[in-house]
């Protein structure tokens, strides 16, 4: 069996599998009524934690694909960065009917007054049409204007990073820690320029000077 064949019909149906996993825990921690003293804030906590992991789970594909110079991290990708997006929707709309229960005069309110609810609700309207834009008919019909918009990725990341240290306010070790582990993978993005052949061109420069 082809590494081909494996990836689409062995490890990305256990990856879907997988990444449902939390979704059922959650409903059967509801069912059972065992979500803590508050269960809002449980449910609240925990999809919005899946939204941040799955999104820094699908910006690491690429710096994946780079270190084991291998394609397969990239087909894994957007099947990620969808589930970041259930997750996140399953998070605004727990705010909306449960925390806010849908007054609109106070969800207004609550977006703009407090800073991490703006740069949360933000970041939801920026994965929207990166959802929407995610086949490959999307991606065909935008040509080079997909990767510009997919760009944003990076700016949700930042954002939904940002709405989890305002969120928390005192405890910020696993905000820093997710903060830390995006900072990582956006280096790992950057071009990488061995500085030997930078040295030989400014020897053989050096050289036919004079």
């Amino acid at each position: 069996m082809s590494a081909s064949t494996l990836v689409r019909w062995v490890f990305k149906p256990a990856v879907f599998c997988a990444a449902l996993v939390p979704f059922a825990l959650l409903l059967y921690a509801a069912w059972q009524n065992t979500l803590g003293a508050n269960p809002l804030e449980s449910v609240m906590r925990g999809t919005g934690d899946w939204t941040l992991r799955f999104l820094l789970l699908s910006l690491a594909m690429t710096p994946l694909r780079r270190l084991l110079g291998r394609g397969w991290p990239i087909r894994f990708r957007r099947m990620l960065g969808l589930f970041a997006f259930f997750y996140a929707c399953l998070h605004f709309l727990i705010w909306l009917v449960l925390d806010q229960e849908l007054s609109w005069t106070n969800i207004f309110a609550d977006i703009v007054k407090r800073p991490f609810v703006t740069v949360g609700f933000l970041a939801w309207l920026m994965l929207v049409p990166l959802a929407l834009t995610s086949t490959r008919a999307a991606m065909r019909r935008l040509g080079r204007n997909w990767s510009r918009l997919h760009r944003l990725v990076y700016v949700v990341a930042v954002l939904g990073v940002l709405h989890f240290v305002w969120l928390v306010k005192a405890d910020l070790l696993e905000p820093l820690v997710y903060a830390g582990i995006l900072g990582l993978l956006l280096l790992l993005r950057l071009p990488l320029r061995p500085l030997s052949g930078s040295r030989n061109r400014t020897a053989r420069g050096s050289l036919t000077e004079g």
